[in-house]
């Protein structure tokens, strides 16, 4: 027996998404969830950004199991990442039957692209209610209620005690497609002694209660029966439970129902196969057969309500959709609040939509979404409920997660007893004691285009300077023959200055930069860039109180 269980977070702990959890008990490891976060607006050039996987490379072969709370892509998006390249492909993934079919879809796509892996992933389809032993873990699905349907939360239990993991979740008494929240069961797990309860802090800063699903119906009905032409809907692709609610609108109001865009597409795809959507005969039609159609009678559901620019909705945004042309008498709504970072894009978005004519209709302007994450008053019903020992706030930016610690404090539970976690830092536990007892290395890890991990923080603060301040080339001229500068260098700037506006200050520059190197005659090519680089960055800054970023190269004349 080991009488130790430790808790590492590689993400989700002081950010919104890129969720990942480590469960080690002796020389086993339970990983739970692994996602994606999109870029903030100043990672330029990243897709997306995704966990740190080092501490498991070391120790992948302990690694008994994936388990999967549900289907969003900060759970899941990371997984094609993690499998073949850091765990066996064949590692056990243990999910509910829609994550399922999502997570094949994704590393479907994935392994496409790879040539040197084959055979498929191990996915075992479990439902809420059900259990299964990975190793020494015994792991039992919890009916939660989320965005998503087939959203479970997690009772872990080891000979050291019994955790709960709750995933996402929001106490909905009436959701869309499924089952409601597991109240009962919460209660005898809390009554049978939780150790610790590690839980959704997204939603600690609001008060109340989180609306149902089902208060979204009387603003799209209104929507359906106003407008005078298409009506467009933007929302995630895993946000099925608006999907269906667009479905029973255009049914009441006689409309067909296209979809727009790859991951829409798919994701629909596999939630009609899966029985997680109910759509009437002929109402789901072809994109192409619904722009045929009187505009009266469509509707269109599409992705791109983050702002993404490769998305649908942008692109239809700036003109360039290759089927949609927004145009006076079209119904945008965007059902979905900004991620944090995307606020910018998202309005921008919806400027562009409605110099184009487009009537635009998103929170707060009409009730056309509302979160899928727990409010106070559910998340003190948790508390409740499951009666933990300790508590481990998780899946939030750093005030979620001291709102929620303060919260529990409310609720009874000592300061001393809740751990306020950073990605990385290991939390270990025993049967009546918990602590913090190291912190592993945690860095995001970027991917852009086919890279993972190529581009890392030194090329992240380039690319910063390079946004805010541009560039200058200074090509130096040296002789072959004896090594020696042989006059001042040509300057060349992109994002700094108008050359043709700023002939002076390169003049002035170039000539400070001969300057130094008359005085110094350094002869070793390195010296030589060196003392250039430093000479005209200090030289634009006082000159402009800007840093451009300096690269001086060596041309033998």
């Amino acid at each position: 027996m080991t009488n130790t269980l430790r808790l590492i977070p590689l993400g989700g702990l002081g950010e919104i998404g890129k969720n990942m959890m480590l469960f080690e008990h002796g020389r086993d490891i339970l990983i739970v969830d692994a996602g994606i976060m999109f870029p903030e607006h100043d990672m330029w050039g990243i897709d997306v950004v995704i966990p740190d996987f080092g501490y498991l490379r070391e120790r992948a072969g302990d690694v008994r199991g994936i388990v999967v709370t549900h289907g969003h892509e900060d759970h899941i998006g990371a997984l094609p990442y993690l499998l073949g390249e850091v765990v066996p492909l064949d590692t056990p993934i243990y999910a509910t039957p829609l994550a399922c079919g999502l997570i094949d879809a994704r590393l479907s796509e994935r392994l496409s692209e790879r040539t040197d892996l084959t055979g498929r992933a191990n996915l075992r389809r479990i439902t809420a209610g059900q259990g299964f032993r990975v190793g020494p873990f015994e792991v039992e699905f919890l009916a939660i209620t989320h965005s998503i349907p087939d959203g479970v939360g997690l009772c872990i239990t080891t000979d050291v005690g019994r955790i709960i993991h709750t995933g996402d979740f929001k106490f909905d008494y009436t959701p869309v497609r499924g089952g409601g929240p597991g109240f009962s069961r919460l209660g005898q797990l809390g009554a049978q002694g939780v150790l610790a309860l590690l839980s959704d802090s997204t939603g600690s800063e609001r008060s109340g209660y989180t609306p149902s699903e089902q208060v979204i119906v009387p603003a799209l009905d209104r929507i359906f029966r106003e407008a005078p032409g298409r009506i467009v809907v933007a929302t995630f692709a895993s946000l099925l439970s608006r999907v269906q609610q667009v479905i029973n609108a255009a049914h009441a109001h006689d409309r067909v129902v296209a979809l727009a865009g790859y991951s829409m597409l798919k994701t629909v795809e596999i939630a009609r196969e899966l029985g997680h959507l109910d759509v009437p005969k002929g109402l789901l039609v072809e994109l192409g057969e619904a722009l045929r159609l009187p505009e009266t009678r469509v509707a269109i559901v599409t992705t791109g309500s983050q702002g993404q620019p490769e998305a649908a909705l942008a692109r239809m945004a700036e003109g360039t959709h290759r089927q949609i042309e927004i145009k006076p008498g079209d119904t945008i709504v965007l059902s979905s609040t900004p991620i944090p970072g995307n606020e910018e894009e998202v309005a921008r978005v919806i400027n562009k939509l409605i110099a184009r004519g487009a009537e635009v209709i998103y929170p707060p302007l009409a009730a056309v979404h509302v979160s899928g994450h727990a409010s106070r008053e559910e998340q003190k019903l948790m508390l409740a409920l499951t009666r933990p020992r300790f508590l481990v706030p998780v899946h939030g930016e750093l005030r979620h997660l001291h709102a929620h610690a303060r919260l529990a404090q409310e609720m009874g539970i000592a300061k001393e007893n809740i751990f306020l976690l950073e990605n990385g830092a290991v939390l270990e536990l025993t049967r009546d004691a918990a602590q913090i007892v190291e912190k592993i290395p945690n860095e995001d890890v970027f991917v852009a285009g086919s890279g993972v991990g190529e581009i890392g923080p030194a090329v992240m603060r380039e690319r910063e300077v390079l946004a805010r301040d541009g560039f200058v080339l200074a090509m130096v001229p040296v002789s072959a023959a004896t090594g020696e500068v042989t006059s001042k260098p040509e300057l060349v700037s992109r994002g700094f200055v108008y050359l043709r506006e700023s002939g002076d200050l390169m003049e002035r520059a170039a000539e400070r930069a001969w300057q130094a190197l008359r005085v110094s005659s350094p002869r070793r090519e390195q010296t030589i860039i060196e003392r250039t680089q430093e000479t005209l960055g200090k030289f634009f800054y006082e000159e402009t109180r800007r840093k451009p970023m300096v690269v001086a190269v060596v041309t033998k004349v």
